[in-house]
């Protein structure tokens, strides 16, 4: 069964559980505009690929791609890919190029997969600094057959969508974004490139100490995308960068790349995304990959909490929740945290729009449109008193004077210091309190006034301690509109006239081979407009000559020949090596 939006995209059985903030990433595959050179550079890679990795890839790969649909002679459609991705519930969306580390985190949480739409194009044939759609399908789906592997890239993305990011980690995002879509487009300004690569080098050496999501995206790195698995002597590949890099599979095979056993070491091992890794790390088997991190989530914020939990939210200064020992979660922008002389929370603070929740679940009344200039309480236990207010039962909280319709003064150990009228209280469904609101409130911290009673109603929430801090929202539906898209779109690609005639020739001869109806005289006739007018264009010759060998056409040594007179350009003469090697295949 299928569930058609009034948006942009049709959702199946695993995309309509996408939280609706992440609709907005979505966006339509553009088939039509993948020209027929695409359609070759795509056969090409993936020709070579399964020549090639069926010797040095984890034996899921070649399974994978036949259980994940995706055919070696054309681009993949993400309609085609999904009817059979469900069957291993998964899915695939498209987007455009790069997009913010915490959704893209999310969406893999929910078992999609996010395929850059665009493909590279020739003269990024081996390697391309964007994703595109050759990296995505051909790189991670078939992987993700193997279900070991497909529950570490869920888990991943369920932790990795919690992490915390600094403020300068969004801006490296826009910058190596920047950066990877004027490489890929053959028409950009060579002066806008080195601007580009600066600024990202600049902020490279400027991060500071490495966030969650810094760390976390390096740990992605060294395994989703570079990752090596077996044993260091002979190890096997399965990260998507290197199935997807005819050049980069290769080369991480020789020596001079050392191989290193993996380790949560590598979440503070920075990556180059412009040039080859010179080194990578090698995981014995997919279960280590949980393991590891496993013991990553355990530094996290997300699993420790504390002052240093929301001091990192601070940092961040975008959308981030904390939870108290209640079980009470509080979503938004943190902007103070006052400590204690032990160094606890003492009192925190939100500004702008904030949600409070319970078991991810937005309390009923407290959304953004209740708590919509911030949000601020104490944390901790009263002064004098063992028993935290949480433990407290109604007998307790009465005995103690807090208790609706009695005007109370709650000293906490901290110093901060509640005075009000109680109102009414929140329990949850264990009937363990987790707001107390109070009228004519005041609450103070040695001379600091944090709230006075003209502010209006004071919601106080309830909890010893804070026992988890983490990016986003605790319910997905509070905040629809916090992530943001890129403004930087990836560049249309505007051809001259001569290259859609060149494109003419690839359809004509793609026609030609899928059809079998095939002419020895258009085949010379090409082949003589090819190298009198597009005489650096080694592909289309490949696939000539191709046809030329299969069908025992004479003209078969003439196109031998011309490729062997564009060998001379070092640029060309690997690709046109092992393009030889496939035509005889």
């Amino acid at each position: 069964m299928k569930y058609t939006m009034e948006s942009h995209f049709e959702l199946n059985e695993v995309t309509k559980k996408l939280p609706k903030h992440l609709h907005k990433f979505v966006v339509k595959q553009p088939y039509k505009e993948y020209t027929s050179q695409n359609q070759a550079v795509w056969r090409y890679v993936m020709r070579m690929n399964v020549d090639y990795l069926s010797k040095v890839a984890h034996t899921s790969y070649l399974a994978g791609l036949e259980k994940t649909g995706i055919s070696i002679e054309n681009i993949p459609q993400m309609e085609g890919m999904n009817r059979i991705l469900k069957e291993i519930g998964w899915a695939a969306v498209s987007v455009d190029g790069f997009i913010p580390p915490n959704a893209f985190m999310e969406f893999q949480a929910y078992n999609v997969l996010v395929i850059a739409s665009d493909m590279r194009t020739i003269n990024h044939i081996e390697y391309t600094p964007a994703p595109d759609i050759i990296h995505e399908a051909a790189g991670h789906a078939p992987i993700i057959s193997n279900p070991e592997y497909a529950e570490y890239l869920r888990r991943f993305g369920e932790i990795g969508s919690k992490a915390i990011s600094s403020a300068k980690d969004y801006e490296m995002y826009e910058a190596i974004r920047l950066l990877s879509i004027l490489k890929e487009d053959p028409n950009s300004d060579e002066k806008e490139i080195v601007a580009a690569q600066s600024t990202v080098a600049f902020l490279q050496e400027n991060m500071g100490e490495l966030s969650e999501m810094a760390q976390i995206r390096n740990l992605h790195w060294w395994t989703v995308e570079y990752g090596l698995i077996g044993s260091l002597e002979n190890p096997k590949i399965y990260g998507a960068g290197l199935l997807s890099s005819i050049g980069e599979s290769a080369w991480c095979m020789q020596k001079s790349v050392i191989k290193v056993p993996y380790s949560i070491d590598a979440a503070n091992v920075n990556f180059d995304i412009t040039k080859p890794q010179p080194q990578l790390f090698v995981t014995p088997d997919f279960a280590y990959l949980s393991l590891v991190l496993d013991e990553f989530a355990n530094t996290m914020a997300l699993r420790t909490g504390g002052l240093k939990g929301i001091q990192k939210l601070i940092d961040s200064q975008n959308l981030g929740t904390i939870e108290l020992s209640t079980g009470i979660q509080i979503s938004g922008v943190f902007s103070k945290v006052i400590q204690d002389k032990n160094n606890n929370v003492a009192y925190f603070q939100t500004s702008g729009k904030t949600a409070l929740s319970n078991r991810d679940k937005e309390l009923i009344g407290h959304g953004i449109s209740h708590h919509t200039d911030g949000f601020g309480s104490p944390v901790g236990k009263l002064k004098g008193i063992n028993l935290p207010i949480e433990d407290m039962s109604p007998r307790d909280l009465k005995a103690y004077g807090i208790y609706e319709g009695e005007f109370m003064t709650l000293e906490f150990e901290s110093g901060v210091i509640v005075k009000g009228k109680a109102i009414t209280g929140t329990r949850d469904l264990r009937g363990k309190i987790l707001l107390i609101t109070l009228d004519n409130c005041t609450v103070t911290f040695n001379n600091e006034i944090l709230f006075k009673p003209e502010w209006g109603i004071y919601d106080m929430a309830i909890g010893k301690g804070v026992v988890s801090a983490y990016a986003g929202a605790a319910d997905v539906t509070s905040f629809e509109d916090m992530s943001k898209v890129s403004n930087t779109k990836t560049h249309k690609i505007n051809y001259s006239n001569a290259e859609k005639r060149l494109f003419s020739l690839y359809e004509e001869v793609r026609q030609m081979r899928n059809s079998n109806v095939i002419s020895e005289e258009r085949i010379q006739a090409i082949f003589e407009e090819v190298t009198t007018n597009f005489s650096k264009d080694w592909l289309l010759l490949l696939e000539l000559h191709e046809i030329a060998i299969k069908k025992k056409y004479a003209s078969q040594k003439e196109i031998l020949k011309a490729l062997h007179d564009l060998k001379s350009n070092k640029s060309y003469t690997k690709l046109i090596e092992n393009g030889l090697v496939l035509c005889q295949q």
